[in-house]
């Protein structure tokens, strides 16, 4: 039976970010759409500046399927948003940081003590941040978190209106190649820096061999890139705008290859959950359960 009618569809809806590198350059190469496209099922892919904006999207219906980082899905799913987690890629805490410009007097992240440091409200980096000062032995409420998108906190970040960025790749190798930012911390040995693929509830009960494809794809690409590092790098730099350098080094640290999520994964985005309740960043508990398939309907949706 041709794919499109065992799943009753002809479209898959890709939300996606600037950052999400393979996902830039399956869409650079139409390998999906040659996948699906035989089968019936045309790709629209739809970008949005970050993870919260993404789910958004998600949640009102404008796509079918997105990837985002670590913290998106909590807020989300305590805002009450009906996905699902359907997949990971590699923890790569390499491929976020704190940075700050190079000729500042901070040294260290116990030095941000007091101090204006940008990111995006309810991204990966929220969580970074909440646990390099706990390391640091720097209460959250000791900073002054901005809440600025990438594009805002960059132009912050170079004109000395905050004093450091929390940020992930590729604009954190843009940023360091560029300015010659320093990198006060990364995530290694603090968060694990995981990215996930979310679908919405109803489209992965009904499709899940539209889904099956693109993890097919996503696998065949990531193995491709890792082989011819430099030439997937020039097909992805004009889709994120960035010069082919900065992008070689944000896929040296970025790892890709989706897998089935794993109970010890699901275990780790409950403590990002339990945290962020913990910081008042949500206003109630969430169960990350709750939000992994075949979870019953109505739990999920509380």
């Amino acid at each position: 039976m041709p794919l499109a009618q065992a799943q009753g569809g002809d479209q898959l809806r890709i939300g996606y970010q600037k950052s999400a590198s393979l996902l830039a350059l399956q869409k650079a190469q139409g390998t999906l759409e040659k996948k699906l496209g035989g089968q019936g099922v045309s790709v629209k892919w739809v970008e949005f500046p970050a993870g919260p904006q993404l789910l958004e999207g998600l949640n009102v219906g404008a796509v079918d399927v997105g990837f985002v980082g670590e913290a998106p899905p909590i807020f989300a799913q305590a805002a009450g948003a009906n996905f699902v987690y359907i997949g990971n890629d590699p923890a790569a805490p390499e491929a976020e940081a704190i940075v700050v410009p190079k000729d500042s007097p901070i040294k260290s992240v116990a030095d941000l003590k007091g101090r204006k440091v940008a990111l995006n409200k309810g991204s990966n980096v929220h969580y970074l941040l909440v646990r390099a000062l706990e390391k640091a032995g720097v209460k959250y409420s000791e900073i002054q978190p901005v809440f600025l998108p990438p594009a805002d906190a960059r132009a912050a970040f170079e004109r000395g209106a905050v004093d450091a960025w929390v940020i992930w790749d590729p604009f954190l190798a843009a940023v360091e190649k560029q300015t010659g930012a320093r990198i006060l911390a990364d995530g290694r040995g603090v968060v694990h820096n995981f990215a996930y693929y979310l679908a919405e509830r109803g489209y992965a009960q009904k499709k899940p061999l539209v889904i099956k494809a693109l993890f097919d794809d996503s696998v065949e690409q990531d193995q491709w890139l890792k082989a011819h590092l430099k030439q997937a790098a020039g097909l992805i730099a004009p889709l994120q705008g960035l010069p082919v350098e900065v992008v070689e080094l944000a896929l040296q640290r970025y790892q890709f290859g989706v897998q089935p999520l794993t109970a010890a994964v699901a275990a780790e985005q409950q403590k990002i959950a339990d945290a962020f309740l913990e910081l008042k960043l949500i206003p109630k508990p969430i169960r990350i359960a709750d939000a992994l398939p075949g979870a019953p309907l109505h739990t999920a949706a509380k």
